[in-house]
């Protein structure tokens, strides 16, 4: 049977054009669409459970995003020559559409919720993660799932002042904006990006533009959805509901939860008093009740609770810790706390610390980047690591999640745009989360930039980074934005807004929003509000250390840089390795040579200054070419009859055999009379030999040339011309005569039998040649 394809076009304005296509691929799924930009194609589809599994009270939604090898024409790299695990790229594409998108499904939909993107065809013009957000809204568009706001994402840049939707990996390289914005027809959903120092307004600006580019997507999926046919969206089974419980519940404990939250308290100690209520409120309800309604009991309360907390901040101005709703918690910071990294810092905000390290190492040590859309490496990266402990939870450990993925990757592109382009080291950030009572990821940044001062990185300015809450009442339009949000405000409230920067602009952002949309009165408010903050915090953090220090640590690398013709490379290395692998032995260093534009890029890294420069010697004495004329140092290495072999003193292990004819203007018999073993003194160098065609270097070149003697006679001079032809001289007639001694007789004027005479007319043996028969 021949599809119904249906396809609607979105005109990005430029010459650039994005399709939706349904009907021609994985017509099982409840949702499937194919989205196409140039020649990047991703499919999307979506499936969800007709109904939810028994004791589910949230939604199992999966986002998945897979990036298929053979979308490019490659091969996965590996053994297994298979997709395995998802790349972090891939898993900050899910975060980034999942963040949009769970929080506009229903909240009493448990349904298991399946979303999958996977790249099918790759274009290096098109940036794919770009589409990933389209195209699941677009499939969720024409299935009959209840999900009723659509949405869709682009990435802004900025090239020269102008904005650009959807920019080329080229085009980004010259950005000093790379956002990614999610957001419905009404409001932004989502925020994530970097920035060169931008401004509070130049965000705005940026965030804006990319909205009107969102409104025109979402404009062509509802025209799909109409082509499609709008499909009745599912029944599916409600959350069991009791109003009179809930009275009962909120009756009992709204006053009690009220009161502890305006109290002022700890982490651990308000969590102990909000328990008591609930075990309070659960002991006035009947074992039958409990048995029957006690997951009812349990949601009503922690409803209440949520009430409670966000009326006192909004009533009262007051949160649960007792701050003003701009107020910071108390910061404290340290430097070179742990004695044996490349530099460390501790970074603590109330009752959320983080402790990061910086370690120094050659390009070799780079992060590698193998995906079917990107290829490369980064000089400059961050891991965070989020322990159960620092939650004071026991868990087990399944690994780096998405969420610790996530959060890393958002410190490091706060930070990376200040490392200089300069900076010859490879630099890996671990930031390790001790304790966490919100925004665990901004106190990576601050304790990053102390960490890297510590090491001596000279960073270009220091970044600080807040991250920003909010507290909302639709019925009341009351609204309250929150500086440095507890966990407790975070999960209680309808927004995380993390920004970081500079003293002089943003240079990180990641918004999320739990509410169906935030509006631009309520996001220039936060973006206020957070500038405040973080030069707050970036106070604190320059108290302690204000400028990186000015070297390494002692027992830090050093690295050392140098430049050699690419002809060269070889002999560095030298068979099989074997001349690089002993010089590393030899001097405790570590050697990288990477080849760059026909040169030899070398890197030399090693604790001990003694070491890196006798590589740095070893380097020059290969690459070490005398020119003719110059003069130099030597000395003496062997002592040979016919002259010594002398090293050059600036190139050690350059030798050269300086002749015995070439140490003195004097005739020298034995080389010992001039020049021992050990002897230093400068030679001039000759050029190449052309008889030995060897180098030659000369001692007496530099010498003063003797005086002629007075007492010399030279030999008396025959001025008769020479027979140029046979060597002898001629006479005055004009007939040479030979003059190569007695003895021997005058085959110029031997007379000569004629060539025929002289030849033997004998038959010849044709079996012997030539040889003459026998008569």
């Amino acid at each position: 049977m021949i599809p119904n394809v249906i396809k609607e076009i979105i005109d990005l304005g430029d010459g650039r054009s994005i399709s939706i296509e349904t009907g021609k691929l994985a017509k099982q799924a409840d949702g499937a669409v194919v989205v196409q930009m140039g020649n990047a194609m991703l499919l999307a589809t979506v499936v969800s459970a007709r109904s939810a599994s028994p004791g589910i009270d949230f939604l199992p939604l999966t986002l998945d995003y897979r990036e298929k090898f053979a979308a490019a024409g490659r091969f996965p790299g590996g053994f297994f020559k298979r997709e395995a695990r998802p790349s972090d790229g891939e898993v900050l594409t899910m975060r980034l559409v999942d963040r949009v998108l769970r929080p506009l499904f229903p909240k009493d939909y448990h349904a298991e919720t399946q979303v999958m993107i996977q790249l099918m065809s790759h274009d290096d013009d098109v940036m794919p993660d770009a589409l990933a957000g389209l195209a699941a809204s677009a499939a969720l568009s024409i299935s009959d799932i209840p999900f009723a706001t659509l949405i869709s994402e682009v990435r802004v840049a900025r090239i020269d002042g102008q904005f650009i939707i959807n920019p080329s990996k080229a085009q980004l390289e010259q950005s000093d904006i790379d956002m990614m914005i999610g957001a419905s027809m009404d409001s932004i959903a989502m925020v994530e990006g970097e920035m060169k120092e931008i401004s509070e307004l130049e965000m705005i600006e940026a965030i804006k533009f990319a909205h009107e580019a969102i409104k025109v997507q979402i404009a062509a999926q509802e025209r799909l959805q109409a082509a499609v046919g709008k499909k009745t969206v599912r029944t599916y089974e409600e959350e069991r509901s009791d109003d009179t419980i809930l009275a009962k519940v909120r009756e009992l404990s709204y006053d009690k939860y009220f009161a502890i939250a305006k109290e002022g308290s700890a982490k651990h100690e308000r969590t102990e008093k909000f328990g008591a209520v609930k075990e309070e409120v659960k002991a006035l309800f009947t074992d039958e009740e409990l048995l029957e309604n006690g997951d009812l009991i349990s949601k009503y309360l922690s409803k209440t609770n949520k009430e409670a907390v966000r009326n006192v901040i909004l009533d009262l101005g007051l949160r649960l810790d007792g701050r003003k709703t701009n107020e910071i918690r108390p910061i404290w910071c340290e430097v070179d706390y742990l004695p044996s990294t490349h530099g460390s810092a501790l970074f603590t905000r109330g009752e959320t610390q983080a402790l990061a390290t910086v370690t120094l190492g050659t390009s070799r040590e780079a992060n590698i980047i193998d995906r079917p859309t990107e290829q490369g490496e980064e000089k400059f990266y961050l891991h965070y690591n989020f322990p159960p402990f620092s939650t004071g939870e026991a868990k087990p450990l399944r690994g780096t999640s998405r969420r610790e993925v996530g959060h890393g990757n958002l410190a490091q592109r706060a930070l990376k745009n200040m490392i200089p382009q300069d900076n010859p080291y490879t630099v890996r950030i671990v930031s390790e989360v001790l304790e966490s009572n919100g925004s665990s990821s901004m106190a990576t940044v601050c304790a990053g930039t102390l960490a890297l001062m510590d090491a001596g990185i000279q960073m270009i300015k220091p970044v600080s980074g807040i991250a920003m809450g909010l507290i909302s009442d639709d019925a009341t339009g009351r609204w309250a934005v929150l500086s440095d949000i507890l966990g407790d405000e975070d999960h209680l409230g309808d927004m995380d807004f993390k920004v970081t920067g500079t003293a002089d602009g943003i240079t990180a952002c990641q918004m999320d929003i739990k509410i169906e949309g935030l509006k631009y009165e309520i996001m220039e408010k936060a973006l206020a509000q957070a500038r405040d903050g973080r030069l707050h915090i970036l106070g604190k953090l320059t108290e302690v250390i204000d400028t990186p220090r000015t070297e390494v640590k002692r027992h830090s690398p050093k690295i050392i840089k140098v430049t050699i013709p690419g002809a060269f490379i070889g002999a560095l290395i030298g068979p099989g390795g074997k001349v690089i692998q002993e010089l590393q032995k030899a001097t405790g260093t570590t050697i990288v040579i990477n080849e760059v534009n026909e040169q030899g890029e070398v890197e030399i890294l090693g604790t001990n200054p003694e070491g890196i420069q006798a590589v740095l010697n070893k380097i020059d004495s290969i690459i070490f070419k005398p020119q003719v004329g110059e003069t130099y140092s030597v000395k003496v290495i062997k002592m040979l009859d016919f002259g010594a072999v002398v090293e050059y003193l600036d190139a050690p292990g350059n030798e050269v055999l300086l002749h015995v004819s070439e140490l003195a203007w004097e005739r020298t018999e034995n080389v010992t009379d001039v020049v021992n073993m050990g002897d230093v003194f400068d030679v001039k160098y000759i050029g190449i030999d052309p008889k030995t065609r060897k180098e030659k270097v000369s001692r007496k070149a530099l010498l003063p040339r003797p005086p002629r003697d007075e007492n010399y006679v030279p030999r008396e001079r025959d001025d008769r011309p020479r027979d140029n032809d046979r060597g002898g001289f001629r006479d005055n007639r004009g007939n040479g005569r030979d003059n190569r001694g007695p003895g021997r007789d005058d085959r110029n004027s031997r007379d000569r039998a004629p060539r025929e005479e002289r030849r033997n007319d004998a038959p010849r043996d044709e079996n012997n040649g030539d040889a003459p028969q026998e008569s």
